[in-house]
């Protein structure tokens, strides 16, 4: 995906419109993942994640390859935001499959590594970009359309056979429904720490970061994916370290930690004077998003459970994302032509630190699940405080 971040604001502003205009890319592609995330959900209750995972990604990949040919905003718009719909289905089959697979004490560790996956892609990906960009604003779209095709015949590939990933036709656990997991604060707290997330990483760092380091700094767009890159390192440095803490002390002190740099960082990045201190910020931002992320997953994770059918409450978490990438660029945009670009990265921190206040009033999750677990041992073990039998010199029976 990092590989149209340095072109897509540029290329949407080449049909002679303004910031504000060229956020709204950003959004439409955010806007349609947020109208289609409840359908996806009960897609994936139905026919399970592993053909919604391929379809989705196919989906992105028709819709990216067709943004390479568009002749007017209008065009770019329509094929941009029909690949939020792709998007969502891949996204949602994802985070559902690892929910399902991965045990309550290594989540944090394994949303971790699902990210740094991700991430690796994502800071190679604006160097290439903003290397393309020189050529032609159109072939990152055409690059990352068919890396997407590849991507999906390798998906289906190995997962055509895998029992890990079939459905579990066998849980006979009753879904769980958005209502009863809205009345876990864990869960509020989340909700609202994903909206920031999402428009501070996926909405104003691909919109405003470009137009920032361009109009602002006077650079090029070059040096755009290179902040946008740094941004990334930050985030993937510290994912598996978060994610290991997460899961031996607990969600909350690695969400406090994010937020906190987070906040911190983003609003630093409207007062770059220069290149080097804007790639300080966004090495900070990222390390900020990168220590957040983690454990935020990993405790909506705790509120689903391994058996559980999280579907809509999965997708209802990642709405919360596509809400705060919808408006991010939107109202940041409107900011920054209004009033000036500090102001609007400024904005954008607020978001961390009222997320942050609302996770004081929350829960330790990971706690809940360890006392869960053992709790379901000792039901065949014995009491829950009965220690290990002590070893006797004798044997008493063959």
């Amino acid at each position: 995906m990092g590989i149209v971040a340095p072109a897509l604001p540029a290329f949407a502003a080449s049909f002679d419109v303004g910031v504000t205009a060229a956020s709204f890319v950003i959004s439409a592609f955010a806007f349609m993942r947020l109208a289609f995330a409840p359908v996806s959900g009960r897609l994936v209750s139905r026919f399970g994640e592993r053909p919604l995972y391929v379809w989705g990604i196919l989906i992105v990949a028709a819709s990216t390859a067709a943004c390479a040919f568009a002749e007017s905003y209008w065009q770019l718009l329509v094929f941009r935001a029909l690949g939020g719909t792709g998007s969502t289905m891949f996204t949602v089959s994802v985070v559902a499959l690892l929910v399902r697979l991965a045990p309550p004490h290594l989540r944090g560790r394994a949303s971790g590594l699902w990210a740094t996956s991700f991430l690796l892609g994502n800071i190679s990906g604006p160097i290439i970009g903003g290397f393309m960009v020189g050529f032609s604003l159109r072939l990152p779209f055409l690059t990352y359309g068919a890396t997407l095709f590849i991507a999906a015949m390798v998906g289906w590939l190995m997962l055509r056979n895998s029992t890990l990933a079939a459905p579990d036709r066998d849980n006979t656990v009753p879904p769980l429904t958005v209502r009863e997991a809205l009345r876990h604060r864990a869960y509020q707290a989340a909700l609202l720490s994903n909206f920031s997330n999402g428009w501070a990483v996926y909405g104003v760092r691909v919109a405003l970061v470009p137009l920032f380091v361009v109009e602002a700094l006077r650079s090029t767009q070059a040096m755009a994916g290179v902040a946008l890159s740094v941004f990334a390192v930050g985030n993937a440095a510290v994912l598996m370290i978060s994610g290991r803490i997460s899961d031996q002390r607990g969600r909350k002190p690695m969400v406090f930690a994010g937020l906190t740099i987070s906040a911190l960082g983003s609003a630093a990045l409207g007062f770059s004077d220069s290149v080097p201190w804007l790639l300080a910020c966004s090495l900070i931002a990222g390390v900020g998003a990168g220590l957040l992320n983690p454990a935020q997953n990993a405790s909506v994770a705790d509120v689903v459970g391994a058996k559980g059918k999280g579907g809509p409450v999965l997708a209802t978490f990642q709405m919360a994302a596509d809400v705060g990438a919808i408006l991010g660029p939107l109202i940041a945009g409107v900011i920054a032509d209004a009033v000036s670009f500090q102001m609007a990265f400024a904005v954008t921190g607020l978001t961390s630190v009222l997320a942050l206040l609302v996770w004081l009033r929350a829960p330790e999750t990971r706690f809940e699940v360890t006392a869960s677990a053992q709790e379901s041992v000792a039901a065949e073990a014995g009491h829950l405080d009965e220690g290990p039998e002590v070893p006797r010199t004798t044997r008493v029976a063959d």
